[in-house]
C-alpha cells in the first residue's frame, strides 16, 4: 500500500495572489512623507503588561514602513488583493527586481506577527 501524499499546507503563488489582507486592529498614521507607522503593543501578556506599568514605560513600540511597506500596509483592506497590490507595485516601482517575491515574504511576515490577517 503507497503512503499517501501529504498536501503542503503552504499556499502556492496562484492561491497567494487571490488573498484579500486585512490589517490588524492597530492604531496606525502617515508622516508627511506618507510613509506609515504602527503602534503595537510590546507585550500581549498581563505580566508584561503589568512590567511596563510597574517602570512607567510605554507599552507600546512603532513599527516604521518603508515606502514599500507603507503602499502595502494601506492596500491591506481585506478587499484588495495581493495581485492587484502587486500590480501597483510594479506600477509605482518598475525597477525593484523580485518585487513580488517581498510582497508575499512582506504579508507572510506580518501575518506572523499579527499585523495582517488574510
Amino acid at each position: 500500500m503507497k503512503d499517501k501524499e501529504k498536501k503542503d499546507p503552504r499556499p502556492t503563488a496562484e492561491e497567494f495572489l487571490q488573498f484579500t489582507p486585512i490589517r490588524s486592529d492597530f492604531e496606525w498614521y502617515s508622516d508627511e512623507n506618507n510613509l506609515v507607522h504602527i503602534k503595537v503593543p510590546k507585550f500581549t501578556s498581563n505580566i508584561g503588561k503589568k512590567f511596563c506599568s510597574l517602570l512607567r514605560k510605554e507599552q507600546l513600540i512603532t513599527a516604521d514602513m518603508d515606502v514599500i511597506g507603507s503602499l502595502i500596509w494601506k492596500r491591506c483592506d481585506g478587499k484588495t488583493t495581493v495581485a492587484l497590490i502587486l500590480k501597483e507595485l510594479e506600477k509605482e516601482f518598475p525597477d525593484q527586481k523580485e518585487i513580488d517575491q517581498r510582497l508575499f515574504l512582506f504579508i507572510q511576515q506580518m501575518g506572523q506577527l499579527g499585523y495582517l490577517l488574510y
